[in-house]
């Protein structure tokens, strides 16, 4: 019985498989729009700031908006990718492990029947820790 062990935040996602006790990374995707900050992601917002604005409000207008755009769209990348081992009948479990702003991004961005896969997820960042930390987070999840 397969299990996919998806590791990911809004940069890079980590999908690993796990038979018995073994866990084994599959692959690895990667959004580097996901790292860049908010200001380096939106272009002409000098339109909108006016000169006379304070640099707290030219830092706050817009919220992240761009940022929380490149969080969806990782978001439905990763998501297509659980999709597909669930329709090439290779995963038949499913554990996340993002940090909880992410992981809820991703949880919404799956299809029904992938979402009816997810036995465990595990609100924690650890897209960059060890394949023994992981395997380690991740144990007890059956």
């Amino acid at each position: 019985m397969t299990t996919y062990i998806v590791v990911a935040d809004a940069a890079r996602a980590r999908v690993f498989t796990r038979d018995a006790l073994k866990l084994q990374e599959k692959e690895s995707l990667v959004h580097p729009e996901g790292r860049l900050h908010e200001g380096d992601l939106v272009t002409g917002r000098s339109a909108e700031v006016h000169d006379s604005m304070s640099t707290t409000s030219r830092s706050t207008s817009g919220d992240s908006v761009a940022t929380d755009h490149e969080a969806n769209i990782f978001a439905k990348q990763v998501a297509e990718r659980v999709y597909k081992a669930r329709v090439d009948n290779t995963m038949e479990k499913l554990i996340l492990v993002a940090p909880p702003r992410f992981l809820g991004l991703l949880r919404d961005k799956l299809d029904g029947p992938s979402s009816k896969l997810i036995i465990h997820s595990l609100a924690k960042d650890l897209t960059k820790a060890s394949l023994i930390d992981i395997q380690e987070a991740v144990s007890d999840m059956r």
